[in-house]
């Protein structure tokens, strides 16, 4: 699922309002579209459509966390919510959003990573979004990757579904300095290929039915998870033997450099993940 931020910056909500909704009715044309927005006046969480086009909308108040008060649920909850079934998300309203964002009006001082500005729907080339928007890491989760794999239209020859999971460790030792996050980069372009040649070759298997692969980059903080191996197979056997072998492969031949930042120090790891 690809996220997309848009932030209100110096133009009118109703001007907002209006490229939202451009925004949303063109990605719609990709794929199935979730809107995440924030509004201070809403106090609860719905998933029933708003003011907004999109085919779920979790709206979400404020109550100092960027949740909606009285569900506990986060941005980070309503995009795991909809990254099961949707191949987008528009998040309308959250500042300091680590994924792409599109500001309208004229300021962009506050604004992260900005995919693109306009002062309003006039100004928007919708294709171009598209187009560098899908050029942006998408966001996954375990349960989005198990989901596409269920999906597989070999999915009746199915009996088993193995995963593996790597997230960022505190500390390896009681004594060790804590880890407060990882920084991964990777080699543009080739990392990619090879993560599609390793899919591609772990699904020749016999028994083996479909593999999903996926590395996180940028900043991942303590606790947070990294790595997702999701492999569709006919039996435990194969599907157990496939997610070990997927993750030593991962590790061995997909070039990703990784800066361990601990609360004393930060360094490169001499290891690819």
């Amino acid at each position: 699922m690809y996220v997309l931020g848009c932030l209100n910056r110096g133009t009118s909500e109703e001007r907002l309002e209006r490229v939202v909704d451009r925004v949303v009715d063109r990605l719609s044309r990709e794929g199935r579209v979730g809107v995440v927005r924030y509004d201070a006046t809403i106090a609860d969480g719905t998933q029933e459509s708003l003011t907004v086009g999109g085919d779920v909308t979790y709206a979400l108040g404020a109550d100092g966390d960027w949740t909606a008060s009285g569900t506990g649920m986060s941005v980070a909850d309503a995009l795991s919510a909809l990254s099961t079934d949707c191949e987008y998300a528009v998040v309308v309203g959250v500042p300091r959003l680590r994924y792409p964002t599109l500001a309208v009006g004229d300021s962009t001082d506050d604004v992260e990573n900005v995919l693109a500005t306009v002062s309003g729907p006039g100004d928007l080339e919708e294709d171009a979004l598209v187009e560098a928007l899908e050029a942006e890491e998408p966001y996954e989760t375990l349960e989005s990757l198990v989901a596409r794999v269920k999906r597989s239209p070999r999915a009746d020859r199915a009996g088993a579904i193995a995963t593996f999971t790597g997230r960022v460790r505190a500390k390896d030792d009681a004594d060790d300095a804590r880890t407060e996050y990882l920084e991964f980069e990777k080699y543009e372009g080739v990392a990619e290929k090879r993560m599609a040649a390793l899919e591609t070759d772990l699904e020749s298997r016999e028994g083996v039915l479909d593999v999903e692969l996926y590395h996180r980059t940028g900043v991942v903080a303590d606790g947070e998870d990294i790595v997702f191996v999701v492999v569709l197979a006919g039996h435990r056997g194969e599907a157990f033997r496939t997610v070990e072998d997927g993750i030593n492969r991962l590790k061995d031949e997909v070039p990703l450099f990784k800066k361990e930042v601990t609360v004393e120090d930060e360094f490169w790891v001499h290891e690819q993940s």
